[in-house]
């Protein structure tokens, strides 16, 4: 299938973000955001855009850091990351910001609209639920769990659908079952999917850090995205 591919910069709150949109031609089509891990928007992110649009949606990859601000170790991804996890609000108005700036995007059919993030992508898709966009369903691949404190009793419509990696530090047990609880009282059209012997990072080839938990799966990677596909078929 040929895709087209371009950069696309919105603004939000007076601040320029940087976009980037693959979509197959023709449509309109679904879209389906993609939200990036901690350290921005990048190749990684990119490539899931052009993924999605292969599958015949128009993928747009997001950035909540701003254009430009980008993190390259571990210290600079957490300086970018840690103020938005701690004001979910200003985050969450970030999110909604992306969602218009793919929603106004040629060949995109804003009646019909999802959203898929990567590690702390994973949050910003389940924030989106919380906060009640206008997004058919979330995808949430080894994503932080953390429920939003602005939003104590959250009322989800939106279908959501978790992929966990069942030995992920950064998402525990104890994590999982308080997100199921979450879910659950917010009425929530909810699934999990827990791979075994499996870390945070599963679909990144370039995870390999198991002191920090962060280990590329290449089973957990192919099921994670089939159950993907079966996913938005059911959206869509």
């Amino acid at each position: 299938m040929s895709i087209q591919t371009s950069v696309v910069d919105y603004e939000v709150g007076g601040q320029t973000y940087e976009g980037y949109l693959a979509k197959p031609e023709g449509g309109p089509v679904p879209v389906v955001l993609v939200a990036h891990a901690w350290a921005g928007q990048g190749d990684f992110e990119r490539s899931k855009a052009e993924w999605l649009a292969q599958q015949g949606y128009a993928g747009f990859a997001i950035d909540v850091y701003g254009k430009g601000k980008r993190g390259t170790t571990v210290e600079e991804n957490q300086a970018l990351m840690n103020p938005l996890v701690g004001n979910r609000a200003e985050l969450q108005a970030r999110l909604k910001g992306s969602l218009e700036a793919a929603s106004r995007q040629n060949g995109a059919d804003a009646s019909k609209m999802a959203a898929i993030g990567f590690c702390f992508g994973g949050l910003c898709v389940l924030d989106m639920a919380r906060a009640g966009m206008k997004v058919a369903g979330v995808a949430s691949f080894h994503g932080l769990f953390n429920a939003a404190d602005n939003i104590p009793s959250p009322e989800i419509k939106t279908k959501v659908l978790a992929l966990h990696g069942w030995d992920d530090p950064m998402a525990t047990p104890d994590d999982v079952l308080a997100f199921s609880k979450e879910m659950t009282a917010a009425g929530a059209d909810w699934q999990l999917h827990g791979y075994g012997g499996t870390m945070h990072a599963f679909t990144n080839p370039e995870a390999n850090d198991p002191d920090m938990g962060t280990v590329y799966d290449a089973n957990a990677d192919r099921r994670s995205f089939a159950t993907l596909k079966d996913f938005l078929g059911e959206l869509f």
